[in-house]
């Protein structure tokens, strides 16, 4: 049943409103997932705030357009396409779409924007590799506390040395 130009335009608000909130924007193709696959793939993604759907390309185009985003690459528009909108956390859900790509060895990754700038496909699966937000927070606090544990464990050294020294002395004259 073909949606009337009302529809198209509530879609298309949608989908204006879905762009403007989002962290990044992941194309894939999608082709060669079943239902249940993709009711999974929703379901994880929805956990981690974001939002995989299946929209036409020419309201996406318009709506890119009424947000004023930079146009993504033409070959984005080709064949079929599913978005990724990230709400929260900008690469977890990138890291679970990839994911369940390369598990299903169907589909593919045809690139996104993230943080404004466009990425290609390679770029997209480059930034899935690296560690989510809060992994790379505990690094960073790591590296900061790594030398402060250092320096505080060379300073109970030397407290520990002279109460080793002071006992020491203890049993000598105790003797």
């Amino acid at each position: 049943m073909a949606k009337t130009r009302a529809q198209k335009e509530q879609t298309k608000d949608i989908l204006s409103q879905k762009l403007r909130d989002s962290k990044s924007i992941i194309f894939a193709d999608y082709r060669g997932l079943n239902m249940s696959q993709l009711a999974d793939l929703r379901t994880k993604l929805r956990e981690q705030e974001a939002e995989f759907t299946i929209t036409k390309n020419t309201l996406m185009g318009i709506a890119f357009k009424e947000v004023n985003l930079p146009t993504p690459p033409k070959e984005i528009e080709e064949g079929p396409t599913a978005t990724l909108f990230t709400f929260g956390d900008e690469i977890a859900p990138i890291k679970t779409l990839v994911k369940a790509l390369k598990e299903a060895q169907i589909g593919k990754i045809k690139g996104g924007i993230v943080d404004g700038e466009i990425m290609d496909s390679f770029s997209v699966i480059r930034l899935s590799n690296l560690p989510g937000k809060l992994e790379l927070r505990g690094q960073v606090v790591g590296l900061i506390a790594s030398p402060l544990q250092g320096m505080v464990g060379v300073l109970q050294a030397n407290l520990r040395n002279l109460v080793y020294a002071l006992n020491q002395i203890k049993e000598q004259k105790a003797a």
